[in-house]
């Protein structure tokens, strides 16, 4: 697989974090036949010996100035918390031709932190961006080549946004087998609050509530399959997911306010021995997700 004529023109990407997301990337450009160099920004000394013994990136660097400073394309690829502190810094050495992207699960406060660091001028070459992938796992070991293959990658330029720099942002996702759409970062926030957020949510503290059961210990060894596939997201990084969160706050609130009503009613229902009402409920969510499924499984055809 040839990488597309815009990525091919970026002698240097530089990505700043290399776990789960930053490293497939990495990993994807190299499998998807990008020949420039891959330099890589990551916290300690000993993480960016690591990775370059991975063979993640040709170089890496614990000094982001050092990665960025040289860069055609630069991948943002760290936690929440970090990206005010990553977006200014990348903004004091990027040089003034560069392409800059992030991969965060929540665009808004993405967006706000770029206009507090950038200049219009940079403002107009940043294309917001997040994939729809990932796993549990997390660190430098925890990428994969094809983990944004036939998966969503949605971007939030603006009316300001540099077409070319789209372009290219566009070019590196579609290397790296994504579907690349578009929506405002607002509307982005709310689907993702409902799709992604809430269900970290629920696992969680669905989790935790169980835990805390004085029958625990039975209750976790007579677990089904169910409750593995249910759960495993609640193995996700506490602190990246407790970071999402509270950067989607406002919508993340309204979904599970409107989660929490539903629930109350499903409460009702069996309260009540409503069983025609809780049948359509369990009905209704069955012919929703069969679909979602079967138009999944169309879409990876």
């Amino acid at each position: 697989m040839n990488p597309t004529p815009v990525l091919s023109e970026f002698d240097r990407i530089a990505i700043v974090g290399l776990g789960l997301i930053g490293g497939s990337v990495a990993r994807g450009l190299r499998a998807a036949g990008y020949a420039g160099h891959l330099v890589g920004a990551v916290t300690s000394d000993a993480d960016a010996a690591r990775a370059v013994a991975l063979e993640l990136v040709d170089t890496c660097h614990a000094d982001i100035a050092a990665a960025v400073g040289p860069a055609d394309l630069v991948v943002v690829a760290t936690p929440p918390a970090e990206l005010d502190e990553v977006l200014s810094e990348v903004a004091g050495v990027c040089p003034a031709h560069a392409v800059i992207t992030d991969t965060g699960s929540s665009k808004t406060s993405v967006v706000e932190a770029a206009a507090r660091a950038f200049d219009a001028a940079a403002m107009a070459r940043f294309v917001p961006g997040h994939p729809i992938a990932g796993t549990e796992n997390s660190g430098l070991e925890a990428g994969f080549a094809t983990l944004f293959t036939a998966r969503r990658v949605i971007l939030t330029p603006d009316e300001t946004t540099d077409p070319a720099a789209l372009a290219a942002v566009e070019a590196m996702w579609s290397a790296l087998g994504a579907q690349v759409s578009h929506m405002t970062a607002a509307h982005h926030d709310e689907v993702l609050a409902a799709t992604s957020h809430l269900p970290h949510v629920l696992a969680y503290t669905l989790v935790d509530t169980l835990a805390a059961m004085a029958e625990r210990t039975e209750i976790f060894a007579y677990a089904a399959g169910g409750f593995a596939d249910f759960t495993r997201i609640a193995s996700s990084d506490p602190a990246l997911w407790r970071d999402i969160v509270k950067a989607n706050r406002g919508p993340v609130l309204h979904t599970l306010d409107a989660y929490m009503a539903q629930l109350q009613d499903v409460r009702s229902a069996i309260a009540s021995g409503d069983d025609h009402h809780l049948h359509d409920i369990f009905e209704r969510a069955k012919t929703a997700r069969d679909g979602f499924v079967l138009q999944r499984e169309q879409n990876e055809r």
